[in-house]
């Protein structure tokens, strides 16, 4: 199946890709993505199709390379970046901005729509060197939350020039991520090891719940919510561990799976099917974890060599764990993962998935579209 992947080449580190989100009733693959940059004399955030879909090769391989349709400089590295919509990409900086730019599709252009300069910051706004670096972005239109390495929480909504609301010490260590479990509520991961719910009406300024991986402080990274059931959440972290929690129970994860060598960068449930989740890392590897019951079904290419499949068997995940990441049911008693890039070596620091497609970004230089990874 490795003919459904193309790269690109695109001489710079890529941080972030994302899908740009398809219209409601849409039944098309995706067929845009942006991405961002890191570590480069100039960064830059893009726009990219995915290519010439009527390009089949003889064998019914999909040929075509993700084409660039405009790009546009950014200040600082990109740290993170979310679709607000179907025109507007919001985009984390390392200076501590977030800003907001428009694809204008009719003349392939990309634009500066809405800045918030310095909106994580030590010290003072006005200092000008103290810029702390926006870390993480989580859009659910026409709101905006941005958390940073200053440990603060901010909520914008697009066409406002001052934010909503501001919870300036929310934490004392870096906030790396966020999500939204509803639209009132949030929850932030840190670089010692928890996970906080805030809920946005409340005034004050303290989490309503804290959680927190036992003993290590191991500091998380990423952090997404199951689709369909809100109470579910993956995180990752420094360590490589996959944990899945259950925020109606307990204060500790349902599970901690072994995965990667190396720090998890992202981690995303399949929007559409969330039996299945992507970690990517910087060990190089992106890993697709799949807990859907019918293995007879697979697509043949999960099985196909140079790939490394391992099976856990139930009781090596906590007994704990009505989702399939939560359940005793002794149909779910293996859960398949799968390498989709052997042989990397690089970090895959980004990776977004929709529809039947994968879309990742690597250190190496070099964004990645993979559309058959789910038949």
């Amino acid at each position: 199946a490795m003919e459904d992947v193309c790269a690109k080449f695109v001489s710079q580190k890529i941080s972030k890709t994302r899908w740009r989100p398809l219209p409601a009733a849409a039944l098309q693959p995706p067929d845009l993505f942006a991405t961002g940059s890191w570590d480069n004399e100039d960064n830059r955030i893009s726009i990219w199709s995915v290519g010439d879909l009527g390009n089949v090769g003889l064998s019914g391989e999909y040929q075509a390379e993700p084409q660039l349709l405009c790009d546009i400089r950014h200040d600082g590295d990109v740290m993170d970046m979310q679709f607000l919509d179907q025109e507007r990409i919001v985009v984390a900086s390392s200076t501590g901005t977030v800003t907001i730019f428009r694809h204008h599709q009719n003349n392939q252009t990309l634009s500066a729509n809405q800045r918030w300069e310095k909106a994580h910051y030590h010290v003072d706004q006005d200092t000008s060197c103290g810029g702390a670096a926006c870390t993480g972005v989580i859009c659910n239109n026409p709101e905006i939350v941005t958390v940073g390495e200053d440990g603060r929480i901010n909520l914008f909504r697009a066409h406002q020039k001052d934010a909503v609301r501001t919870i300036d010490n929310a934490d004392s260590s870096t906030l790396h991520a966020v999500t939204f479990l509803r639209t009132t509520e949030i929850l932030t991961v840190n670089s010692i090891g928890q996970l906080k719910i805030w809920d946005l009406r409340q005034q004050r300024n303290e989490p309503s719940q804290i959680f927190s991986l036992t003993g290590d402080r191991v500091p998380l990274h990423c952090v997404d919510r199951h689709p369909n059931q809100q109470h579910i959440v993956a995180t990752g972290g420094q360590d490589g561990m996959l944990s899945i929690w259950d925020i109606r129970q307990g204060t500790m994860p349902v599970s901690l799976l072994n995965a990667h060598e190396a720090e998890m960068w992202e981690v995303h449930f399949h929007p559409s099917s969330p039996d299945h989740l992507f970690t990517c890392s910087e060990d190089g590897s992106l890993w697709h974890w799949d807990t859907s019951t019918d293995k007879s079904e697979k697509p043949s290419f999960l099985h196909q060599g140079g790939r490394s499949t391992t099976y856990f068997s139930h009781n090596t995940i906590t007994q704990s764990v009505v989702s399939a990441w939560l359940s005793n049911d002794p149909t779910k008693d293996r859960m398949e993962i799968t390498n989709l890039i052997p042989n990397q070596t690089l970090s895959v620091n980004s990776l977004d998935v929709l529809g039947p497609c994968l879309v990742y970004g690597t250190d190496a230089e070099a964004i990645y579209v993979n559309r058959k990874f789910l038949a």
